[in-house]
Order: structure tokens, then sequence, then C-alpha cells
């Protein structure tokens, strides 16, 4: 039996997603974030030495990471499904897309919230006005023109075919789904960038979706 090791609120989300559109049973065992530094607890490190979510176990098998952990089961248990044929032009784009979303997309989004931070953090009078300023400079000159240049980019390509990989939804739109997500919560991606809003539609509109919102608990990025 596969058990996913679900921490609240994370990425380990779209594996229950991902279970779900396999049709695969597995077990869930819950996990809540610290409520003050929102981290992980220490219980995760007795899975992975890291102690991050999301994880699964598969028999003697433990897979860490969210692009590993979807390779790992599309190859295992997929029979074909969610991904495309080898040789075929649209197994590039999915292999690129598979690994743009931890590789490209997150790094940007995770670097804007550590900045909004730092300038809304609690701090010395005396220090606020520097951190507040060489938050926005970086925010300004690097984080945002970055984070534009991505979602022109994904608008663009979601212009020419309704998922990622091509016409047909693949396990590189679940692995996609979080960083479009958390652009969405974090950083305006609103209606000037319509393919992308329609695409999170249609992917919350998703029955697999649902099932695992159903049994993954709250998940506060899943909104259009």
């Amino acid at each position: 039996m596969i058990t996913v090791h679900h921490l609240n609120n994370s990425r380990s989300q779209r594996v229950l997603w991902l279970l779900e559109e396999l049709g695969l049973p597995y077990e869930i065992k819950h996990y809540q974030r610290d409520a003050t530094t929102m981290l992980a607890p220490d219980s995760l490190r007795k899975v992975h030495p890291l102690g991050k979510s999301p994880v699964i176990t598969d028999g003697d098998v433990t897979v860490a990471e969210s692009g590993a952990i979807v390779e790992y089961l599309v190859e295992r248990y997929g029979q074909g499904r969610l991904i495309p044929a080898a040789g075929m032009p649209d197994r590039l784009r999915y292999t690129y897309w598979l690994h743009f979303a931890e590789g490209s997309a997150m790094p940007p989004l995770l670097m804007k919230l550590v900045f909004d931070k730092v300038a809304n953090s609690p701090m010395p009078f005396f220090v606020k006005p520097i951190a507040r300023g060489i938050s926005a400079k970086v925010l300004s000159s690097f984080v945002e023109p970055n984070l534009k240049r991505q979602f022109d980019f994904m608008e663009a390509e979601l212009s020419r075919s309704e998922w990622f990989a091509g016409d047909t939804f693949t396990a590189a739109d679940i692995q996609m789904s979080f960083p479009l997500e958390a652009a969405a919560q974090r950083a305006g991606l609103g209606a000037s960038r319509p393919h992308l809003a329609a695409y999170l539609k249609r992917i919350h509109a998703r029955p697999a979706y649902q099932r695992a919102l159903e049994r993954g608990g709250p998940y506060s990025f899943a909104n259009d």
C-alpha cells in the first residue's frame, strides 16, 4: 500500500491528486506545520532525513521530491497513462514542464515570499527602513521581472494548447499546478493572463482534484 506523508498546505497535495487520477489505493499520514515557523514537524525526519514533504512510502521504497514521486508513480503504476508515448514530440514538452515546475517556476516565487516577509516582519525601528529598502530593491530589480517573464512565457505556451504538454492532460500538469496556485495567491497572477486563469479553473474542476481535496484536508491554494 502506498502511504503519502502529507503536510497541510504543501506540495504533497499534488501527490494525492496524481494518485486519484491514476485510481490507485493509498493511505495518508497527516502532518501539521508549526504554527510559528510554518515548517514541517520533526517527525517527518523519521521518514526521510530532510524532514520535508512530500514523501511517499511504497512497501520498502521511500521516495521524496515531488518530481521524483510523480515519475515513480507514473512509471510504476501508470500503464501508459498521464504521459505521452516515448518518441512523440509531446514527450519532450512533458519532460520540460515536469522539471520546470520546481527548477524554474518555484525559486522566484519562494524569493518573493521570503522578501515580502522580511519587509513586514517585526524588527527594531531603526533597522526597518534598511530592511524594507533592501527587500524592495531585490523584488523590483530581480524577483518581479523574473516572475513577469515566466508568467508571460507560460501564458504564451497555454495559448498554443489546452495543457502544458499538448492537447492531452498529463502528470506534467499536476506538477505545474502548485507553482501556478502559489502565483495566484502570492504574486498577483490575475485576469491579465487569461490562459493561466482558465487553466487553474480547468484543473480545479477535475473530479480527481476534488477527491484529493476531500481526502487531504484544508488546502488554501485551491482557489482560481
